[in-house]
């Protein structure tokens, strides 16, 4: 499994290597720059700022720099946060954005599971279609419309929790929720499908033929072959929400990467969009194999040689 992990993250490499490419030129072709104001800056002031940052060099040239400088782990300095590097600016808000992804995909994986098992336990009855319409009514309201509703119910008119800020678990309350109720709901669709599969397979009805307990049966058989199709879908699931999170911080004021790559890309600070876009690009990557070792190890059919 080993061998297999390493051939999977040298073969994320020519990956990587074209979505920074694309990213880069399709920053630079994108109209505007980063010193751009309503007020033109004097010629002079202009000419000394492109020359500061490079931007006065054939653009091959400022790409060969880039790449040179990445190689290094060095993701150049800000054009908009003075005095700092992209790579602090990441320091900073990456865990907050980590920390509000996983806790929402850890609420969602669970609900998801739980709504689902029991929707495929209780077919064909209330309880599955009360599932079946919060899973539909979850995937077809994007989270950038359920935030800020929830923050004017539950902050605004109510009062029961902040609207804002990030630190308190309080705090962590509405964005969470807002991040995590579509993918309950696709979590939910996907155990449902997959756990009614599993309770009509062979080994289902021979543990129950040897009068095994049904909660035993369940969750020891059923479960465990019907949570596969749901592990897979974690990784572009922990992706979506680490990009999805970049509304969600913008509404709930949080300090995330999600909040500094929106003003970068407003204020065309070419690279602290860059760095954004490869933290995201390394993610998917990351997130994807580990998805795929974790469904070797609850399948044992699966082998990685």
């Amino acid at each position: 499994m080993l061998a297999y992990a390493l051939r999977r993250l040298l073969g994320a490499i020519p990956t990587i290597f074209i979505i920074v490419t694309a990213a880069f030129f399709m920053m630079r072709i994108a109209p505007g720059g980063p010193f751009d104001q309503e007020r033109a800056l004097e010629p002079t002031v202009m000419a000394n700022l492109n020359e500061a940052f490079g931007l006065d060099r054939p653009l091959w040239e400022q790409y060969a720099m880039y790449l040179g400088n990445l190689l290094r782990g060095d993701m150049g300095p800000s054009f908009i946060y003075r005095d700092m590097r992209v790579h602090e600016i990441l320091g900073q808000g990456l865990p907050v954005s980590m920390q509000l992804g996983m806790t929402a995909l850890l609420l969602a994986f669970v609900i998801g599971t739980a709504l689902g098992s029991i929707a495929a336990l209780r077919q064909n009855t209330r309880a599955d279609y009360g599932v079946i319409a919060v899973a539909t009514f979850g995937i077809t309201v994007p989270n950038f419309v359920v935030a800020p509703v929830l923050s004017l119910v539950f902050a605004v008119i109510l009062s029961w929790l902040p609207a804002q800020g990030w630190g308190r678990w309080d705090q962590m309350i509405l964005p969470v929720i807002a991040l995590a109720l579509p993918q309950v709901a696709v979590i939910a669709r996907l155990i449902r499908g997959s756990m009614i599969e599993a309770l009509r397979s062979d080994h289902v009805r021979t543990a129950r033929a040897y009068g095994l307990p049904a909660r035993m049966v369940v969750i020891k058989h059923a479960l465990r072959a019907a949570v596969l199709p749901a592990i897979s879908y974690l990784g572009p699931a922990a992706a979506a929400l680490l990009t999805g999170s970049i509304v969600i911080e913008q509404v709930f004021n949080i300090p995330g990467i999600g909040r500094f790559f929106v003003n970068g890309a407003l204020a065309r600070d070419y690279t602290l969009v860059m760095g954004t876009v490869v933290i995201v690009a390394v993610f998917v990557v990351v997130f994807n194999l580990i998805v795929d070792l974790l469904y070797a190890l609850l399948d044992p059919r699966v082998r990685y040689d």
